[in-house]
């Protein structure tokens, strides 16, 4: 099916065009590890520039190739709905851009290059609400009283899709970021050496109280536990979106158990622990917990309880990229940013009481990047 289905969306994008996306997206991936990223990139000199851009010129277009591939070919029609048409657009204009830039052969070549992908990266910021409203024009059109089988599918399109997303953001990002001429103490390019969980995990729910403070008029308190001197090295933007995410959930669910209640919200508690292998941050709320049938829904992207930010009409050029609050994508979007460096997310909960969130994060920095 899949193969006849390919055949006859990728008949709409021009026969030539529709060969080179089908010769790219055939070919072996290449990941790399924080590691790798780390110490390649801790002396940016033309030369390390000029690699890093010649490998980017050859990678990029075989992941993006995959991700146009997949994108023709999903279940129950999703391939055709206008935000999902959309978002192909946005990759063929990029696998377009990258192909018709010549060979990276010297530091001006590489300069053009990278503005050239900067740009790229632009282009693809609105991906995740766009694909959200994809899925949202996907499930207006479906019984729900049908059990279907094929959206098992969906989720894992989306899971590749959106972890294949953070990967080649990544790389742009660390490329990019390597010419800055004044770059922040101990960071090569978006790793930072001597990152601080605690610091992390101290400014991301900071900002998720003061999403509560604008919705409710007010937010519980939240303690946080670890060793203040402890660092490791990690992407600081990585870990900030993961906490904000946890906590924001946490907040909102203490916040609505206790909203007509006399009794004072108690504190979402974080503790953050250097392990040998895992740096793990826990994330404990006491507000009333998940039903057990409800936790696999929590990590599906079709599920959500939350109202969409986004509707047909929304000019994405406007919408605010920066919250994931409101399509119940946090949370499996938050697990893949943790297993994209070799670390994971695990939600255990206590219907009645509360919820606990186990973020890992891998202190060794040695594994690849998942290559979907």
């Amino acid at each position: 099916m899949a193969g006849a289905a390919r055949k006859k969306a990728m008949e709409t994008l021009g026969k030539g065009m529709t060969e080179e996306v089908q010769r790219w997206g055939c070919m072996k991936q290449n990941g790399v590890s924080l590691r790798y990223m780390m110490e390649f990139g801790s002396k940016p000199t033309l030369r390390n520039l000029l690699i890093s851009a010649q490998f980017l010129h050859k990678e990029l277009p075989i992941r993006i190739a995959r991700r146009v591939m997949d994108l023709e070919t999903l279940p129950y029609g999703l391939s055709h709905k206008p935000a999902v048409l959309k978002v192909r657009d946005w990759y063929l204009d990029s696998f377009r851009d990258l192909r018709s830039f010549p060979e990276v052969k010297d530091p001006n070549d590489e300069t053009e290059f990278t503005q050239m992908i900067k740009a790229i990266k632009v282009r693809h910021n609105n991906v995740v609400p766009m694909m959200a409203l994809g899925v949202q024009q996907l499930k207006k059109g479906l019984d729900p009283n049908v059990d279907y089988d094929g959206l098992d599918e969906i989720h894992e399109f989306l899971d590749r899709f959106y972890m294949s997303r953070i990967g080649i953001r990544m790389l742009i990002g660390q490329h990019v970021e390597l010419h800055n001429p004044n770059p922040p103490l101990h960071c090569v390019g978006c790793i930072h050496t001597k990152m601080s969980p605690l610091e992390v995990a101290h400014n991301a729910s900071e900002d998720a109280r003061s999403v509560c403070f604008r919705e409710y008029g007010c937010a519980p308190d939240i303690k946080i536990y670890g060793d203040p001197d402890f660092t490791f090295p990690y992407v600081p933007a990585h870990l900030h979106l993961m906490v904000f995410e946890l906590v924001k959930n946490s907040l909102r669910a203490v916040q609505e158990r206790y909203l007509d209640s006399d009794k004072v919200a108690p504190p979402v508690r974080i503790i953050v622990a250097d392990g040998i292998e895992d740096v793990t941050i826990k994330v404990s709320d006491e507000g009333g917990g998940i039903p057990r049938s409800g936790l696999p829904k929590i990590f599906t992207y079709l599920y959500s309880t939350a109202k969409t930010p986004l509707d047909e009409h929304d000019d994405l050029g406007t919408a605010d990229t920066a919250t994931m609050a409101g399509y119940g994508y946090g949370i499996p979007i938050s697990r893949l940013y943790a297993r994209y460096f070799g670390g994971d997310l695990q939600i255990i909960s206590m219907e009645g009481y509360g919820t606990d969130a186990y973020l890992h994060l891998s202190r060794l920095g040695d594994s690849q990047e998942p290559l979907p």
